[in-house]
């Protein structure tokens, strides 16, 4: 291995071109791979005493990588999820070296010998029916902004989206359907520009309807009072604002991080609790791998209960006790 090449260009190719065009990640987990090399790279180079631009590939060493975890765990107060998380990208880096410059196969090998931390994994919040219901009769439908925040909320439960779906959806990714029987559904470009299509309930599919009425096919479905596409964190400030007014008739709601990722765990659990199988929600879902599905199977307790009522066993009778005097009768008779 050349101990002296420059580790830059090797940085620009990996964000500018490995992530976007060869694994197609989504923006969102750009951003955070971006985000931990731009911790990283300073933290070495300050070690070193060397600026960015003349860091080699060698100084990304085990050594500095383990320092580094350290560092963030300590001083940044990070989670080991999230440690984990920027440990990933440190690995992923070091992946494509590797595959690109066959000399680096070992300093590679000397990267992964950094591990992840064990975690706990935490029961994944969920709303029951109720609560979706209290949540969605708080906003106001006469006002127009009543009503976006009401087919808000009703298209996340229904679809199941991520936020960053819900934020990027335009009125043409709609399909209300025509015909005597109508099947509306909406196209959803999920990660790594995955598109999947998500029927809609009837309910929901007149309320998008009146939502967009009369706009563009290229505008955004959800727009902000200043006729502005809603941003994710615009959409998590309707999700809040709406559980903080829910909680009053619902208290369960107060004693829940409920986010619209939240809704998306309802959609879930309860598909799965209608007897739709776990494929189906996968795709539903826009899950690539069915493991992840799987663990909405390990959370839904109700589930489970009606499982352990089919496989339980009826009560044994037990044969009546014989008086001590047939007790007495049968044994002096032998």
């Amino acid at each position: 291995m050349d101990k002296h090449e420059q580790l830059a260009p090797w940085v620009r190719r990996f964000l500018l071109e490995h992530l976007v065009r060869d694994r197609n990640l989504s923006p969102n987990t750009q951003r955070s791979y971006r985000d931990t090399l731009a911790m990283l790279l300073p933290f070495i180079a300050a070690r070193v005493h060397k600026p960015l631009d003349r860091l080699e590939v060698a100084e990304l060493s085990a050594e500095h990588v383990r320092l580094f975890l350290a560092h963030i765990e300590q001083a940044r107060r990070v989670s080991a999820a999230t440690r984990n998380q920027r440990l990933a990208a440190v690995h992923s880096l070091a992946r494509f070296i590797a595959e690109c410059s066959p000399q680096h196969v070992a300093w590679y090998g000397e990267i992964r010998t950094v591990r992840f931390k064990k975690t706990i994994q935490r029961l994944i919040p969920y709303l029951d029916k109720l609560e979706v219901e209290a949540l969605l009769a708080v906003p106001d439908c006469t006002t127009s902004v009543g009503h976006r925040n009401y087919v808000l909320l009703l298209f996340l439960y229904n679809s199941g989206v991520r936020v960053s779906e819900a934020a990027n959806l335009c009125i043409a990714d709609l399909d209300v359907g025509t015909g005597p029987r109508p099947t509306a559904s909406v196209r959803i470009l999920g990660k790594g520009r995955k598109i999947r299509r998500c029927p809609l309930w009837e309910k929901t599919a007149l309320q998008l309807t009146k939502l967009v009425q009369g706009r563009p096919p290229t505008e955004r479905v959800f727009l902000n009072r200043r006729r502005e596409p809603l941003t994710r964190y615009g959409i998590y400030s309707v999700v809040r604002m709406c559980v903080a007014r829910a909680g009053r008739s619902m208290p369960s709601l107060l004693s829940k991080q409920v986010s619209p990722h939240t809704l998306r765990h309802s959609t879930a659990t309860h598909l799965l609790r209608a007897g739709v199988d776990l494929n189906t929600i996968r795709s539903w879902l826009g899950h690539v791998s069915l493991n992840t599905t799987q663990v909405y199977a390990e959370i839904d307790l109700e589930t489970k209960a009606r499982a352990l009522e089919k496989c339980s066993t009826a009560d044994v009778k037990k044969p009546p006790v014989a008086s001590d005097g047939a007790l007495m009768a049968f044994l002096r008779a032998i």
